[in-house]
């Protein structure tokens, strides 16, 4: 083998194999932050699990209210390249886009969670809401971020003993 073939596939190796092993890196690393995530993500609603969040105007309206309080908490989430990949053969192909389905189920469980960390001394959550919206979007001329937001609010009850 000549010198300049030996140089031409060290070059060749470097330019391509420098990007896959990022993109493999990536790939690896974000789910295992996904995986961590969500494992935190259920040790915390364990704890929790003694404070309900429901949709009803009220639970138990016999019993005498001590405090209410407006509770709001947001989680903003990016979508990454792997995902945005994944999606892209679903606009093609159709189907559920489960790649998006499992970031917006763990940003909606934070946003839930952050609520119910705000008040720790309520007994309830009436009245719960959760809303997502775009914040920016990928689409068109323009590069951008691609990030939705999770918005959960609800009315924070604190009933007298």
């Amino acid at each position: 083998m000549e010198p300049e073939d030996v140089i031409g596939l060290v070059f060749a190796a470097l330019i391509y194999g420098i990007p896959v092993f990022l993109a493999v890196m990536g790939f690896v690393v974000g789910g295992m932050l996904e995986s961590a995530h969500f494992k935190s993500i259920k040790a915390r609603e364990a704890g929790l699990s003694h404070y309900p969040a429901v949709p009803t105007p009220s639970l138990d309206p016999g019993r005498s209210v001590a405090h209410t309080e407006l509770v709001a908490a947001s989680v903003v989430v990016s979508l990454d390249y792997f995902k945005r990949i994944l999606a892209s053969f679903r606009n093609i192909f159709g189907g559920r886009v489960r790649s998006y389905e499992s970031l917006l189920d763990r940003a909606k469980r934070e946003a839930i969670l952050r609520l119910k960390e705000q008040s720790p001394e309520a007994h309830i959550i009436v009245n719960l809401r959760v809303n997502t919206s775009q914040i920016s979007s990928t689409q068109g001329r323009k590069k951008g971020l691609g990030a939705v937001e999770v918005l959960a609010a609800g009315t924070a009850v604190q009933y007298r003993s």
